[in-house]
């Protein structure tokens, strides 16, 4: 609440800001006769000065936000500057918001001595210009590291998040770069003959893509923006059942990671926060819940390392991974440790109820390497796949502070013990954290990330095939959209078809959202992104796959991007698509919530096939009544109300499928067959049976998500006793193992969901 907020910063200020600066490299210039100037981002504009300005806010008539001493105000008493030496920074942050801290000039993880407006230690206008607070002459710092990975981390910065800052200019006349960095603030260097390509970056690395020679190229073969850009936004007709949401209870805890569990029950992870609605036995806040959506209650869960923007998976004895964190937050709890390289374990059982409310169990196995904003995908073979991450949350424009590699846990959630570097996440640094990942029916990995795509191999350990870039902006965080594998079947071989929709073009709380979607199937003759958009700009939207085929999308912002503070102009509105039909086509509007799903919100489907969503904590600790016109911005707040979104083919209470019996509840992936047997609503045209798993949801992912049309015989159209002989996939790459639901439709109406586990 806010009291006890006030006073943990009161106690501990620094460590509970919870941005991580990412710096641009470049100052944007909009003049092209310029020599080495560049092209304005997305929602930009071009100055009588030649430099390009951020967009005002859609409710603000300003450009820029209110000074962060105004936040502070609020936040602390106004004699803490006082009560904390005036020290330099080990992260980055600066100024009276920060307790008083000066940027240091020989600081190995940032650049600068300007402590800008924002509180934040740069060695740019934005930080050295109006309203600088301290070392405004600019003197820069450190050294821009070794792009070498390195899994040897500074120290960690608490709960500071990655926030991309502003960018600072100078002439690339430093020579060929030894490292894969370069540009303004890496001693001015080009990229020459670097393997990763030739271009550098607005950030700062050298690569290929249309990253790093598109907008913001500061050096190399820049070929500026698009010729032609991306779709912009296109009206969709309403469905014509739009659907309806419903606020049924309240989560307990923020929820920022979800999953559906064997029992029914969803489980909410959170980081540590100084309140949530739970208390623990020992009297702490819980920061993990175990919501059932028959009472619409939640119980506390116990955990015991800092699950903060954490990745995961399902391990294939059924049993939920958490893999990776944040640091400890002692000031607020000490009983919860680092969490940077933690694995955690929590059970549930569909048979056992003994096992509900059990806390999570961490018996000390660890990550190979720190690991905050990891992706996790399950195998074939039942090992888990864990990439990306942040070393210690700090610049991630310091290459030093990333983790740009991969690691394997086997079966039983063990680590292999070894980073591996992976080339398309050193490349996109600083783009680089929660990429996209799915599992081919080949075997392989198709992983995104920044604006790219790559066929992986991972027991090669090497790219298959380097894809098309998607036009467009940003994808992945900081400016997250969403992607979906969409509902395979044997009608067309299981082949492959990946949809990644939203995003946008820098972190500030002005970047506009993209509306476009691209839609490619990697596995084709000549895979090529198909070109379609949403209604409206959306960052931070999520995709859930339904049991009817269709995929809602919800959640998310119209302007502004990922981080504290920084997105506004809440998108309210479900959308409905629907591949079956032509690209292009494929939207159609549902029910608008009322609640604003900001950062930290997750959406995923419960059994009886209705959309549980949840969360929106973009506030560093939990505030609970908005407090208009803050630096960041707490217009909104934390949010524990759950609400229920009724899909179409649920509206009007039609006739479902019911007294649904399966022969077996322990499958395997390997082409068996099994029986399902069922009561079918009178006039039935066609039933299916559908292979669903959710998977772990967080930050606009949904790890692992998949869903697959069985073959079945033995449906007899319009008869109510039904007898269907369905028939598994043929291998491990179309379902790993794990748990799973079988959901029964009927026109596309589903039948209650029931667990079973795939081997």
């Amino acid at each position: 609440m806010k009291t006890s907020l006030a006073l943990s910063i009161g106690l501990c200020l620094r460590r509970v800001m919870a941005n991580i600066p990412v710096n641009y490299k470049v100052d944007l210039s909009c003049d092209a006769s310029l020599p080495g100037s560049v092209a304005c981002l997305s929602g930009m504009s071009c100055a009588d000065d030649m430099t390009c300005l951020k967009a005002p806010l859609h409710s603000s008539p300003d450009f820029f936000r209110h000074d962060a001493h105004k936040l502070m105000q609020h936040y602390k008493p106004r004699s803490l500057q006082d009560l904390v030496p005036r020290a330099y920074s080990t992260d980055g942050s600066c100024g009276p918001s920060h307790g008083g801290l000066l940027c240091d000039p020989d600081a190995a993880n940032y650049h600068g001595t300007c402590c800008s407006q924002y509180g934040w230690c740069g060695n740019t206008t934005v930080y050295c210009g109006d309203g600088c607070q301290s070392g405004c002459d600019g003197a820069a710092g450190g050294t821009g590291g070794d792009t070498g990975t390195s899994t040897t981390a500074a120290a960690a910065s608490g709960t500071q998040e990655p926030v991309l800052g502003s960018p600072s200019s100078a002439p690339a006349n430093g020579g060929d770069t030894t490292d894969g960095t370069c540009g303004a603030g890496n001693g001015n260097t080009v990229c020459g003959d670097w393997p990763n390509g030739p271009c550098c970056s607005l950030y700062g690395f050298c690569g290929n893509t249309t990253a790093h020679c598109g907008s913001g190229c500061q050096s190399g073969p820049c070929s500026g923006p698009p010729e032609v850009p991306a779709p912009g936004p296109s009206p969709a007709p309403a469905s014509p059942n739009a659907g309806f949401f419903n606020i049924v209870g309240e989560s307990g805890v923020p929820a920022m990671h979800a999953g559906l569990m064997p029992n029914g029950r969803v489980i909410f992870l959170d980081k540590v926060e100084n309140y949530t609605q739970l208390k623990l036995p020992d009297g702490q806040y819980a920061y993990s819940a175990e919501y059932d959506p028959e009472t619409n209650k939640a119980v506390g869960l116990q955990y015991y390392t800092n699950a903060f923007c954490s990745g995961g998976a399902f391990l294939a004895d059924g049993r939920w991974v958490s893999l990776g964190g944040n640091a400890p937050l002692s000031f607020i709890d000490p009983t919860v440790g680092d969490g940077f390289t933690a694995i955690r374990y929590l059970t549930r059982s569909a048979t056992d109820a003994s096992l509900n409310g059990a806390n999570w169990a961490e018996p000390g196995n660890k990550l190979s390497s720190a690991r905050w904003y990891a992706t996790a995908q399950t195998m074939p073979d039942s090992s888990i796949f864990v990439a990306s991450g942040s070393l210690n949350g700090l610049d991630p424009t310091v290459p030093a502070n990333n983790n740009p590699t991969y690691e394997i846990l086997n079966a039983d959630g063990f680590s292999s013990g070894e980073s591996i570097p992976l080339a398309i996440l050193e490349k996109n640094q600083p783009y680089y954290m929660y990429p996209f990942v799915h599992l081919l029916n080949n075997g392989n990995l198709f992983i995104f990330v920044s604006k790219s795509a790559e066929i992986f191999n991972v027991a090669g350990n090497q790219t298959v095939t380097t894809l098309p870039d998607l036009e467009g902006e940003f994808r992945t965080y900081p400016n997250t959209g969403g992607s979906v594998l969409l509902p395979l079947s044997s009608s067309n071989g299981w082949a492959p078809e990946i949809v990644v929709c939203g995003g946008g073009a820098y972190q500030d709380i002005t970047s506009p959202t993209d509306p476009s979607c691209g839609v490619i199937q990697p596995l084709s003759t000549n895979p090529t992104w198909e070109m379609e958009s949403m209604p409206e700009g959306r960052g931070m939207v999520e995709g859930t796959l339904l049991p009817d085929g269709t995929v809602v999308w919800v959640n998310g912002c119209g302007q502004g991007a990922q981080g504290f503070g920084l997105a506004t102009d809440p998108t309210l509105e479900a959308l409905i698509y629907d591949p079956s039909k032509p690209v292009g086509s494929r939207f159609s509007t549902g029910a608008k919530s009322t609640i604003a799903r900001l950062y930290h919100s997750v959406a995923l489907l419960l059994l009886d096939g209705t959309l549980m969503v949840a969360g929106s904590n973009p506030v560093q600790q939990p505030v609970l009544t908005p407090v208009p016109n803050q630096t960041p911005s707490e217009d909104y707040v934390t949010e524990f109300r759950v609400e229920i979104y009724t899909p179409p083919y649920l509206q009007n209470n039609p006739t479902r499928p019911t007294d649904i019996v399966l022969s077996s509840t322990t499958l395997t992936a390997d082409g068996s067959e099994f029986a399902v047997s069922f009561t079918a609503p009178g006039g039935n045209t066609a039933c299916a049976v559908v292979l669903y798993h959710g998977g772990y949801v967080t930050h606009s992912l949904h790890m692992n998500h998949r869903m697959l049309f069985l073959d079945t015989t033995g449906y007899v159209a319009g008869a109510t006793g039904q007898k269907l002989t369905a028939t598994m996939p043929p291998n491990r790459n179309l379902a790993q193992p794990g748990p799973y639901v079988i959901y029964v439709t009927c026109g596309g109406v589903p039948g209650y969901g029931q667990f079973v586990m795939v081997s």
